[in-house]
C-alpha cells in the first residue's frame, strides 16, 4: 500500500533528546515529590503527555494553572539549557535531513505533532531551521487545549492540517503513549524509531507495523510520489 502523507513526533524521533528530558523531569520530580521518576514511570506517564498531565501524576492531584505554568517553565528552561550546553548533539536524527529533503522534493504532505509546548517548539524551529522543510503554521503542539497522548486528538488535528485522511498517513513515533495515540486516530501505518526503546519492545506492540533504527532505513517506496502521480 502507498501512503499520501507523514506525521512526525518530534522529541525522540526527529531529535533524539529523550535523555535530556529524563534528566530534567527527574530533577523536577525530586523538587515536587522528593524522589526521581523511574524509567518505567517515564515510559508510562511522561513521554507524549502534556506538562499538566506529568505534573498531576507527580503531585497526585490536579494542579492549578499557575502551578502548571511555573513548573513547566522552570523545567523546560533547564531542558533548553541542557541542549545549549551540548551543541555537539544538538542535531536532527541520523538520516533525517536527507529524508525531509526527499519529502519536500516529492511534495508529500507532512507535519509535526508534538506534545512540546510553544517555547520549546520555537526553540526547535530556530535551532534546526525547521522552516526549510515544514509549514510552521501546520505544526501541532501542546497549546493547553489538546489532550495529551495517548488521546488521538493531536494526530487527528495533524492529519487534518495536511489534508490527508488518517488512514492514508504514516506516523513516526518513539513513545508507547504516542503509538497508542496514532492507533486511536486510525493512522494507516505506525513506524517506531529505536531512539528510546529496543526493537524487541516495539515488535511486541501490535499497532507498530514497521521499525527503523534511523531515517536512512525508511522505505521511501511507501509513499505516493510525484513520479507515481505522473505515471
Amino acid at each position: 500500500m502507498k501512503y499520501k502523507g507523514i506525521i512526525f513526533d518530534f522529541n525522540g524521533t526527529l531529535f533524539w533528546d529523550s535523555e535530556k528530558h529524563l534528566e530534567a523531569w527527574r530533577e523536577y520530580s525530586r523538587i515536587l515529590r522528593g524522589t526521581p521518576f523511574s524509567d518505567d514511570e517515564m515510559r508510562q506517564y511522561m513521554f507524549g503527555r502534556t506538562n499538566e498531565d506529568i505534573i498531576a501524576y507527580c503531585i497526585g492531584e490536579k494542579p492549578t494553572k499557575e502551578m502548571v505554568k511555573k513548573y513547566q517553565d522552570e523545567k523546560e528552561s533547564i531542558y533548553r539549557d541542557m541542549c545549549r550546553n551540548d551543541m555537539e548533539n544538538f542535531k536532527l536524527a541520523k538520516g533525517a535531513e536527507d529524508f525531509l529533503d526527499f519529502i519536500v522534493e516529492n511534495e508529500i504532505p507532512h507535519t509535526i505533532a508534538t506534545m512540546s509546548e510553544k517555547n520549546n517548539v520555537d526553540f526547535f524551529i530556530e535551532g534546526f531551521h525547521l522552516e526549510k522543510w515544514f509549514d510552521i503554521d501546520k505544526i501541532v503542539y501542546d497549546n493547553g487545549m489538546i489532550p495529551g497522548k495517548p488521546a488521538p486528538d493531536i494526530y487527528l488535528i495533524a492529519a487534518n492540517n495536511i489534508g490527508v485522511r488518517p488512514e492514508d498517513c504514516i506516523v513516526i513515533e518513539d513513545a508507547v503513549s504516542g503509538i497508542e495515540s496514532a492507533r486511536r486516530a486510525g493512522i494507516g501505518k505506525i513506524i517506531a524509531i529505536e531512539s528510546m526503546d529496543t526493537r524487541e519492545i516495539y515488535s511486541k506492540i501490535p499497532a507498530v507495523t514497521g521499525i527503523i533504527a534511523d531515517f536512512d532505513e525508511f522505505d521511501r517506496d511507501l509513499f505516493t510520489t510525484k513520479l507515481d502521480k505522473v505515471s
